[in-house]
């Protein structure tokens, strides 16, 4: 009886297992975009900067070079939002991973002692078989004697 609750809770853990390892996979993934998003807006930013200063060479009006000034502000706040938002995401799947682990060694730990509840109960029936060896033994040799 106690056997087959512990195998219900092993499941219980081992399902509960997959589900943090999802989500952790999820929060990871969401980091990954989170930071290629970044990259992107980075890389943007460089090309706008560079077409910005070939522009400035060849001469530009002040009204023109003050909107481009602007959009640049603009990328740098979207940057800075973007590395926000890539602290944020990377401390969620960090948090994930730790959940993960934590539930990872609970289920381990049912495993072990659901293992060494199985090697108890092998020794009993070994320690049993032992016993009615012995008796059978025993009675044969008594026979013999008789």
């Amino acid at each position: 009886m106690a056997n087959s609750q512990l195998k219900l809770v092993a499941d219980w853990e081992r399902q509960k297992e997959q589900k943090l390892a999802q989500d952790f996979q999820i929060a990871q993934n969401y980091a990954q975009e989170n930071k290629q998003k970044l990259s992107g807006l980075e890389n943007y930013r460089l090309d706008y900067l560079r077409q910005a200063q070939v522009k400035a060479k060849q001469g530009i009006g002040s009204l023109t070079f003050n909107q481009h000034q602007q959009f640049i502000g603009k990328l740098d706040k979207a940057c800075e939002l973007q590395m926000q938002q890539v602290a944020q995401s990377a401390l969620v799947a960090d948090q994930r991973k730790s959940q993960w682990l934590q539930q990872q060694k609970k289920r381990k730990a049912v495993d072990l002692l659901i293992e060494k509840q199985n090697i108890a109960q092998q020794q009993r029936e070994a320690k049993q078989e032992q016993i009615m060896l012995d008796e059978l033994t025993l009675q044969k040799f008594i026979r013999n004697k008789a």
